[in-house]
């Protein structure tokens, strides 16, 4: 790469709701236990709004928290992308309700749908528009309010998803640092393994699809449990080989927070030792989008992460869909 083609992160932040829900306290609407919930995902509890949250709220706070991080004004933002499945409503875009709530008046901004993946999705587009010379401050959000599509009870999918918000702010940085590699990737031909089936114009809302439970997260676990740990593996060798960069010059990995036992196989595959995987899986559960920029903020909050540190962020989501990136921490 040039010297001007390297970004970075120059603003962090996130939101988590204050209300938990236990596993104790999901063991009272299905039949479940917190020793089966914690054996088979690694889950102890998650985080929820109140009915009265919605996603732009919770990805509004995110920013804010963002943008004093970096000292940076919501005028001098160019581009907003809200990376999510819950937005307030088919339209207008989450992205263009944040902007209002945030005050950045010079911004373009839009949503992307691809699933837990979402988030990844956005550090790359956002990267090439700065690289490109099109703007100069990208506001990149992954927020979910999972709570909202979940069956309650459906104890296959309810035990995993959680609430939550994370942001970044992209600009260029000093050459070296920031993102140095992408690997983006989808196969349609599963999309049908993880999916919310009705809402939209395939599936209108009608009193048969909201009686039968169509416009909530409907998975095929096993396969998206064999997926996910085969790809994390490829996308991640990938991302490395694209940078030139080698497992033993890595610090970090920050994957998606799905499933302890996916992170476990996954990481081991790769060869990553557990002593450089960032988990907090056990406290927020799967936030979809939310969960590699929250697991980043919380790092980066507890000091745990220094100028220079080699990053792999890596998820999988919904499409089915992938992506990975490497990140030379630059804070």
């Amino acid at each position: 790469m040039n010297s001007v083609d390297y970004v970075g992160i120059a603003g962090i932040g996130s939101y988590i709701p204050p209300k938990i829900i236990t596993n104790d306290d999901i063991s009272k609407l299905v039949d479940t236990s917190d020793e089966w919930i914690v054996e088979r995902t690694g889950i102890r509890e998650r985080r929820v709004v109140d009915k009265d949250t919605s996603t732009s709220d919770i990805a509004t706070i995110a920013a804010k928290r963002a943008l004093q991080d970096g000292g940076i004004s919501p005028e001098e933002i160019d581009l907003i992308l809200v990376a999510t499945v819950t937005p307030d409503m088919a339209f207008p875009s989450t992205a263009c309700i944040v902007q209002k709530s945030i005050g950045a008046a010079n911004a373009a901004a839009f949503d992307i749908s691809v699933g837990c993946a979402g988030f990844i999705y956005g550090l790359s587009i956002g990267a090439s528009f700065i690289r490109s010379g099109a703007y100069k401050k990208v506001l990149i959000i992954g927020a979910e309010t999972l709570s909202k599509i979940v069956n309650w009870e459906d104890r296959n999918t309810c035990i995993l998803f959680g609430d939550g918000a994370g942001a970044c702010i992209l600009e260029r940085c000093e050459e070296g640092y920031g993102f140095l590699s992408f690997d983006l990737g989808a196969d349609g031909t599963d999309g049908n393994l993880l999916t919310m089936p009705a809402g939209g114009s395939r599936l209108p809302a009608s009193y048969e699809t909201v009686s039968n439970n169509l416009h909530t997260i409907k998975m095929d676990g096993r396969e998206v449990f064999k997926f996910a740990v085969r790809i994390m593996e490829k996308t991640s060798l990938n991302v490395l080989n694209k940078a030139n960069i080698t497992l033993d010059e890595l610090d970090y990995l920050v994957p998606h927070q799905a499933n302890i036992r996916i992170i476990d196989s996954a990481s081991r595959k790769i060869g990553i030792t557990p002593d450089k995987v960032y988990v907090n899986l056990d406290r927020y559960g799967n936030m979809s989008s939310g969960s590699i920029p929250v697991a980043l903020d919380e790092a980066y909050r507890n000091s745990l992460l220094k100028t220079g540190d080699m990053i792999l962020l890596v998820a999988f989501g919904s499409g089915l869909t992938w992506g990975s990136t490497l990140l030379k921490w630059n804070k």
